[in-house]
């Protein structure tokens, strides 16, 4: 049985799209992929059919990871039912998660660095268009949770 895994975002073309990326990487590279199953999502619908951002994959393509095919789509509450981790990359998309799903009864909602010990948000290049302080951000966060999950 695999663990599944959604990274969730506002859009779903920057963060939880790199997340998802760098992940299935990370997992591939350890020779653990059959262990995952590995999406992303938003929370939002401004997005929904669109590609990854381009800063995404151009930064992608600058270290090396391998793009997910991906296009945009917005969680639903069946996802909080089928998935064994929400991981969202701030309080924003953790409210906007909570209210899709109707709460969090499962203790299945995380923040991507709360893995790190950390409260801060993913940074959002959205806004900051810094697609490296987010790679940062996002390798932080996973590698913190492949820590956890072997604990």
């Amino acid at each position: 049985m695999s663990i599944r895994v959604l990274f969730i975002c506002h859009g779903n073309i920057c963060r939880s799209t790199m997340a998802q990326s760098v992940f299935a990487d990370m997992v591939k590279k350890l020779h653990r992929e059959n262990e995952f199953e590995i999406d992303s999502a938003a929370t939002s619908t401004e997005e929904i059919g669109n590609t990854p951002h381009y800063g995404t994959v151009n930064k992608l393509r600058q270290v090396g990871i391998p793009l997910v095919p991906h296009r945009a789509r917005q969680m639903t509450r069946g996802d909080y039912e089928y998935y064994d981790y929400l991981i969202g990359m701030d309080t924003y998309n953790i409210r906007n998660m909570q209210r899709i799903a109707g709460g969090d009864p499962d203790g299945k909602i995380y923040s991507l660095l709360s893995f790190a010990g950390s409260d801060r948000s993913i940074a959002d290049p959205w806004y900051t268009d810094n697609f490296d302080e987010t790679y940062r951000d996002v390798v932080e966060g996973l590698n913190a949770f492949l820590k956890y999950l072997d604990k």
